[in-house]
């Protein structure tokens, strides 16, 4: 096993784990991982769970979506960045 899937492992377990310690089912956890889509985004989301200690299953769910949205904003706006820049690169050295 990788470091990368290590990584992956750990942020999965304390997720779940954590979702348990609240009185919610494993499953609950494990749906929750696969959608947040990285280690980084399963921190943020043990991090709240762990501050808010949310008192439901919905609102656990609206937390991941925002996350989940969060993170996609972030990438659309480094896209545009990027395709900015190289709008910006033609322009000032034109096409060769």
């Amino acid at each position: 096993m990788t470091d990368n899937q290590r990584e992956w492992q750990r942020a999965r377990d304390e997720l779940v784990r954590e979702i348990k310690a609240l009185g919610f089912p494993e499953e609950l956890g494990i749906g929750i991982a696969k959608q947040m889509g990285s280690p980084k985004a399963m921190n943020r989301m043990i991090g709240y769970l762990y501050n808010v200690r949310p008192q439901s299953a919905e609102l656990i769910v609206d937390e991941m979506l925002a996350i989940c949205s969060d993170i996609e904003r972030w990438r659309e706006k480094k896209a545009s960045e990027e395709a900015n820049a190289r709008i910006n690169d033609i322009i000032n050295n034109g096409l060769l």
